[in-house]
């Protein structure tokens, strides 16, 4: 084992991908220079999109709101209420196809779809908090426009509409007049960490995601938004920074190969060096650079060059039980190949890990607060790749206490479960 993890470790470093190669500092200094310029509107590689929605309004506690939850090819819908200790109580909890998941519709069609969803609701609150998780335009009375669909979401009509107008109008044509908030999940998952201010005083908050994809929030002052002349230069709000574009992080020559071979080669580099999307692939591209170099056998070598998917999950089942089934448990592997393979995986996740702790740190040194330890700053996490994902938590924790630790900032770790319809209805609630 002692060699197979030298060698491992030998390669790594060679071609830059060992943690140890990489400048920590300078990597922390980039990624805020690059939040600076996008905050500006001079040319960066983070878009820092401001969200509109304030962060110093308190929660109220009794008032119902509606929420929607909108990410991927499924939608929730519930009503959500606080206590007085900042606990959220759902209800009316139900779960639907997204519209034009499964067939094209009509911009009408779809809009109609969700008054059909909210109808039932509608007499029980009069506001509505929408994590809408799909490129869109936020807009400063609350609104989205939609930009483009992902996620297979066939619905051409509806690109370049505004979302909320366009379904409270049709509601107000049947008498109910719902306030529509629309937020993306790395707002909402920033706005969730807020809805425990009750029972812990914050001095700001962070929202980080990992999972199939990563992003981050965090709250800016609006003086610092100078790309934008109508804010009110006293005020604060959570600004998506878009932080999987991040193009100044240090790529090695299998890095630059994925990207190559993605449908936006040169875009969201950082996104395919650290999300469950990509960390599968980028291992298994690790592994046959490094079968080519010869630290694999002669009998496992073959094999390795054969195989065409790794998926972050496998990888992850494959570092928990190298013996089992899955595109590495190939008999023709021997246990030095299996030692090898695993230590390579590591690497990746091991520099995952310290990425996704410079992004983390980055967002909540930005935020200026966190220098009293009775103001923390809240980080609430969310996403399978970072809590399932052998190794990565625990380092990238570690990587944090080291890094603003050191620097005498203080945080806290949450883990607010639903946290895209507990932070959309913070929205929901505190928007003017």
């Amino acid at each position: 084992m002692a060699r197979s993890r030298e060698k491992a470790q030998e390669f790594l470093k060679a071609l830059g991908m060992s943690t140890d190669s990489i400048g920590v500092e300078q990597l922390l200094a980039e990624f805020r220079a690059e939040m600076d310029a996008g905050l500006s509107g001079a040319p960066s590689s983070l878009a820092m999109i401001p969200t509109f929605i304030p962060i110093d309004r308190p929660v109220p506690a009794g008032t119902p709101v509606i929420v929607l939850d909108a990410g991927g090819t499924h939608l929730r819908a519930a009503t959500v209420v606080f206590d007085e200790a900042g606990r959220a109580q759902a209800d009316d909890f139900a779960r639907f196809r997204m519209p034009g998941a499964d067939e094209e519709l009509s911009a009408e069609a779809f809009f109609d779809c969700f008054v059909q969803i909210l109808l039932p609701l509608a007499h029980k609150a009069d506001r509505v908090g929408f994590c809408f998780s799909y490129p869109a335009e936020i807009t400063p009375d609350g609104d989205g426009r939609l930009l483009t669909w992902t996620k297979e979401i066939r619905a051409p009509e509806v690109e370049g509409a505004y979302i909320g107008r366009n379904i409270g109008d049709r509601l107000k044509a049947r008498g109910i007049d719902l306030q529509f908030t629309l937020l993306n999940d790395t707002a909402a998952v920033l706005l969730a960490g807020k809805s425990i201010a009750r029972i812990q005083d914050f001095g700001s908050y962070v929202g980080f995601i990992l999972g199939t994809g990563t992003n981050t929030a965090y709250v800016e002052d609006n003086r610092r938004i100078t790309k934008r002349n109508d804010l009110a230069p006293q005020g604060r709000q959570a600004i998506n920074v878009e932080s999987g574009n991040f193009s100044r992080s240090p790529r090695t020559a299998v890095d630059e190969r994925l990207d190559e071979g993605t449908n936006n080669p040169g875009e969201y580099t950082f996104e395919k060096m650290i999300s469950g999307a990509y960390l599968g692939r980028l291992s298994l591209r690790l592994i046959k650079a490094a079968a080519d170099e010869g630290l694999f056998s002669g009998r496992g070598s073959p094999h390795l060059r054969q195989v065409r998917r790794l998926s972050t999950v496998q990888a992850d089942r494959f570092l928990r039980d190298p013996a089992g089934a899955g595109p590495l448990g190939n008999p023709a592997l021997t246990g030095a190949d299996r030692e090898t393979a695993g230590f390579l995986i590591s690497g990746v996740i091991a520099r995952a890990a310290l990425f996704a702790a410079v992004n983390i740190a980055a967002a909540v040194l930005k935020s200026g607060a966190g220098r009293s330890p009775v103001r923390p700053v809240c980080v609430n996490i969310d996403g399978s790749t970072y809590y399932k994902t052998r190794g990565l938590q625990p380092q990238a924790e570690r990587h944090l206490r080291d890094i603003l630790g050191g620097r005498g900032v203080h945080f806290k770790l949450v883990r607010v479960p639903d946290s895209p319809l507990i932070g959309a209805a913070v929205a929901g609630l505190t928007r003017p």
